[in-house]
């Protein structure tokens, strides 16, 4: 194991429980593996999600037990500091679950953001990942945390904001870099062909597979994670209330689901003039994180 990023803290953001598998487990593993110190804030409990199997969990159980699926996962890639926020999950676009009092979407921005901001401050990552814009396909839960986030990012480090939750053990942090995890359009094409190919229906909005993702000229960073595959795979396989024996994405034949999961993208966010920074991740092929 190499220590290149030992004593270097990053902060993941995300939605829901299993958002950061598929996107970012193989980064996850691999950060982990070269010492580095994450923490994983999880805004919502995932409680509208699906159950795949009733005797896993029912709609009054579902956030509980996706909290522990999220905290086994971790345990298999490593992280130990896992915050959850505890909001409602606000379902699918233009559902009800939208108007529900207690779904992120409803809360009060400034609160999240001040949330964030104090883990932030606590914390002290150089480095926030989070949902991009897009929110991958649009989940209203994706693109709230990112943008709180991003607020969040940008924040943090001004004495000016949140004064009073300053104090010795949080001072003013500003992290240095901040990426947006990305699902390419030419990504999600491919699944889709894929699925096609095998006589499967497309998940989620299929017949827009045009304004699905991140436009692919969007990605600045590529990150080839073969060599954690399979604790990826290990991890993800905790979600076990999401993942559908039956559904689209497990359909896929198995070559072409490692495939695609050997690859992760991010957008290197801040700074925004190129040359300014180090883009820390790309940095991880130097490591040998990159095969």
């Amino acid at each position: 194991m190499s220590h290149r990023f030992q004593g270097r803290n990053i902060m993941f953001a995300f939605a829901h429980p299993d958002d950061e598998g598929f996107a970012t487990g193989g980064t996850i593993a691999m950060l982990v593996d070269q010492g580095a110190h994450l923490t994983l804030v999880c805004a919502t409990n995932g409680d509208v999600g699906e159950i795949s199997d009733p005797s896993l969990a029912t709609p009054e159980t579902l956030g509980q037990v996706r909290q522990e699926e999220l905290r086994r996962a971790m345990a298999i890639s490593g992280v130990h500091d896992i915050r959850f926020l505890n909001y409602r999950d606000s379902g699918m676009a233009d559902t009800e679950d939208n108007h529900h009092p207690n779904a992120l979407v409803q809360a009060d921005s400034t609160q999240v953001v001040g949330r964030l901001v104090s883990i932030m401050r606590e914390t002290r990552p150089e480095v926030v990942i989070t949902h991009d814009p897009t929110g991958g396909y649009g989940h209203p839960d994706h693109t709230t945390i990112c943008e709180q986030a991003t607020t969040a990012f940008r924040l943090a480090g001004d004495a000016s904001a949140y004064p009073v939750q300053l104090s010795e053990a949080q001072a003013p942090w500003a992290p240095s870099l901040l990426y947006y995890v990305c699902f390419p359009r030419s990504v999600f094409r491919r699944m889709w062909q894929n699925m096609l190919d095998q006589g499967v229906t497309p998940p989620f909005a299929s017949k827009e597979i045009d304004v699905l993702g991140t436009p692919d000229d969007e990605v600045t960073t590529v990150l080839e994670v073969g060599r954690f595959v399979e604790t990826k795979i290990a991890s993800l396989n905790c979600h076990r209330t999401q993942i559908d024996p039956n559904g689209p994405f497990s359909q896929l034949p198995e070559e072409v689901s490692r495939d695609i999961m050997r690859t992760e993208y991010y957008t290197l966010v801040w700074p925004e003039a190129a040359g300014t920074a180090v883009d820390v991740l790309a940095t991880l092929s130097e490591t040998g994180g990159m095969k």
